[in-house]
């Protein structure tokens, strides 16, 4: 069983857009998350990246064309270096109540399984409360949510009542330093 970060996409490895990432050309990759993934210190983890996709429920994208800005995401990371293990996505709307959608922690439970990952010794790192309440749901060893994207607004909002402990990070190299700190920490 291996350790996974679990990584949002929107906001996280990606710029968010409002009105949602529709197709390649509208992938705009934060600078630094090239190189945060590329550390040779993140062998003993799996990455995986865990995103809620709403477009697709709403009939603003195919399920077809978010798998494949997905598939090319994991491309470009990988060929440039990066440790990417998987991507998983959530297709629903809001108003679907899926149990992948995170909040819940369906996502993260299916790539555990799929990927032989221990959720005790894992990590989600997001730009939202709801990424911050899956990683608890699901019952992850710690939860980082970034400034980047959407972060330091849901900062700015009151904190769910469900989440009692988090870290704040101010970008993925940040988070990811932190958690390979804590984990050497034991």
């Amino acid at each position: 069983m291996f350790p996974a970060i679990f990584l949002d996409r929107d906001g996280v490895i990606i710029e968010n857009r409002s009105d949602y990432v529709r197709d390649w050309s509208h992938v705009s990759i934060f600078p630094d998350a090239v190189r945060a993934l590329s550390s040779p210190r993140l062998k003993d983890h799996k990455i995986v990246i865990v995103t809620n996709q709403s477009a697709v429920g709403r009939g603003i994208i195919s399920l077809e064309t978010a798998e494949d800005i997905n598939d090319r995401l994991v491309r470009l990371f990988r060929d440039q270096g990066s440790k990417v293990d998987g991507a998983y996505l959530c297709p629903h709307g809001p108003a679907d109540g899926c149990d992948c959608r995170k909040p819940k922690p369906g996502l993260l439970l299916r790539a555990a399984k799929e990927l032989s990952l221990d959720l005790k010794r894992s990590w989600m790192v997001g730009d939202a409360w709801s990424d911050i309440q899956a990683g608890l749901a699901a019952g992850v060893r710690g939860t980082i949510i970034l400034r980047t994207g959407r972060g330091a607004d849901q900062l700015s909002l009151p904190r769910p009542v469900d989440v009692q402990e988090f870290l704040v990070c101010d970008d993925l190299l940040q988070a990811l330093e932190t958690i390979l700190s804590v984990d050497a920490d034991g």
